[in-house]
């Protein structure tokens, strides 16, 4: 592939093994991605769906046991749930927001109960429905999808978005990872549902999730929101990739020599845990589960105890080590901002939903596993589906005839004799948001320090060519996961205060002066811009 390519009607598409049509394509095969095609579907459109993984297990939701922020519509329990987490979140968030998707996630909840999804009873026969079992789950997603006659292409990450010649999208380049042959969609819209970006630390379920999304929406001039939201960090066992962390509400943590650390179990734990981590090890022993828990904690999550048994320990009795692994913006709360109620992006024919776009709209500036974040990927997809359906039925059904091209040239460069090595700019990535002292607990010189590494970095991945070009998905990964971090460090720059989980130790104080969003774009020349807090304007979601 060149670095940019136009295509027409007549223009041959040679180049690619597989050329299809469709009104939506959706990019990302999890909780969001599946619930947009699906929503498309439904409303008419027909959808092709392209994942990097395989649609149903790749991605965090299908990995593990997802909470969701299931509320039914009583007036006190909506309140108190939505009065929950605003000031954790640092009052970012939006009340009009909150209320459509607990609207939205108790509708599409109880879909899945008509669907058929198992939800446990209780002893009175009343349905639980606060909880979904990521395998589950997404395997009856999966089925949904292809019963509503969606195309998945699977193994077969997007590189570059398509635009027409006034800039809107209009479909997907990309590659198929098991065979080489490379694909094209022409679509009438685009939805990103790429999930975040954690860096590929090897925290659970996180494997796929490089901010390739990221950016692809900023090669076609989206901007991002929140990004300085972005070093939640969860626990885990040192010798596992289970950053399962509801059992350690059990835990004791204790030093090398099992005295107990002061604080590490408190509500601020966790930045406790990652103070002591950065001079000595952590240890945990889950000691403080009754007999008759321990067995209702390996029955409800029984890959989280799979790592202890395979090394012989048991967590109940035995210390183990522990780390914090990064998660990035697949816990924090920034990402691809959202204009409206559709979840259309600043570029014309573009939608993001799930992780991949902001959730700074339901929780401001902190969340943790599951639960909003969930609740959010069923509800932005669902909307997203229904508004790139619109919106590619309004285009009319000449659109795929456009002339379109490419967007988006890292790792397509030629004439360059300078190769790049991606797996050595990820390392130089990851030394630059892994440390705790640098990420965690930032401050101006810190990320100033890394700033200028990083800018150094995407200089030299974006004026270089792929050393190998079956590596190209690798180098795209490499150049997104460098862009997040750069949006992510610039943005916390830009805010000089402690806020949600953006601990600054140079301003270690709330500055109410500050409650704004921070939006930041830019991929050569990086930007940061203060918008205030605003009812995003209404656009209504019609249907086809």
């Amino acid at each position: 592939m060149s670095q940019k390519q136009l295509f027409s009607e007549d223009s041959s598409t040679t180049d690619f093994d597989q050329t299809l049509l469709a009104d939506v394509l959706v990019i990302g095969g999890g909780s969001a991605g599946t619930w947009s095609a699906w929503s498309a579907a439904n409303a008419g459109a027909k959808v092709v769906l392209v994942d990097k993984g395989y649609c149903g297990t790749s991605g965090c939701a299908a990995a593990s046991g997802n909470g969701v922020w299931y509320v039914p519509p009583e007036p006190d329990s909506r309140e108190a749930a939505m009065a929950s987490r605003e000031a954790l979140g640092g009052f970012l968030s939006s009340r009009d927001w909150m209320q459509r998707v607990l609207d939205q996630t108790y509708a599409n909840v109880n879909q899945l109960a008509d669907w058929g999804y198992p939800f446990p009873v209780d002893e009175e026969g009343r349905p639980y429905r606060r909880s979904l079992q990521g395998p589950e789950y997404m395997r009856l997603m999966r089925r949904q999808v292809k019963r509503a006659g969606v195309k998945i292409l699977d193994h077969s990450p997007a590189l570059q978005l398509l635009v027409d010649a006034e800039g809107a999208v209009a479909g997907a380049t990309g590659v198929n990872r098991q065979t080489g042959k490379k694909w094209i969609v022409r679509s009438h819209s685009v939805i990103i549902a790429t999930g975040g970006c954690a860096f590929l630390s090897k925290a659970l379920g996180c494997n796929v999730l490089t901010g390739d999304g990221y950016l692809m929406a900023a090669e076609a001039g989206a901007d991002m929101s929140g990004m300085e939201f972005s070093n939640a960090y969860a626990i885990a066992p040192a010798f596992s990739s289970v950053t399962k962390g509801l059992f350690y509400n059990w835990a004791t943590f204790t030093y090398a020599d099992k005295t107990p650390i002061p604080g590490a179990a408190s509500q601020r734990g966790r930045s406790v845990i990652a103070k002591t981590l950065l001079t000595q090890p952590v240890y945990a022993i889950l000691d403080k589960a009754s007999e008759e828990m321990r067995v209702t904690m390996r029955l409800s999550q029984p890959n989280f105890f799979l790592p202890f048994d395979r090394a012989g320990i048991d967590p109940f009795t035995q210390h183990f080590p522990v780390t914090l692994r990064l998660e990035g913006t697949v816990r924090g709360t920034g990402g691809i901002r959202i204009t409206d109620y559709t979840c259309a992006t600043s570029v014309r024919g573009l939608y993001a939903a799930g992780d991949a776009a902001t959730r700074e709209l339901i929780c401001g500036g902190f969340t943790g596993g599951g639960s909003h974040n969930a609740a959010w990927a069923l509800s932005s997809g669902y909307w997203a589906g229904q508004s790139a359906a619109t919106y590619s039925y309004n285009l009319g059904s000449q659109a795929n005839q456009r002339r379109v091209e490419t967007v988006g040239g890292v790792g397509f460069t030629s004439g360059s004799q300078k190769q790049i090595h991606s797996e050595e700019i990820i390392k130089a990535t990851q030394a630059e948001v892994f440390p705790y002292d640098r990420n965690y607990f930032r401050n101006e010189q810190g990320l100033t320090e890394s700033l200028q590494r990083l800018h150094s970095l995407w200089d030299e991945i974006r004026n270089s060519q792929v050393a190998d070009n079956n590596n190209i998905v690798r180098t795209r990964e490499a150049a997104a996961m460098i862009a997040t971090a750069r949006w992510m460090y610039s943005s916390a720059l830009e805010r000089k205060e402690t806020r949600g989980m953006h601990k600054h130790l140079d301003y270690p104080e709330l500055d109410t002066n500050q409650q704004h969003h921070l939006i930041s774009g830019g991929l050569d020349q990086v930007w940061v811009k203060t918008t205030p807090i605003q009812e995003i304007k209404t656009k209504e979601l019609l249907t086809v």
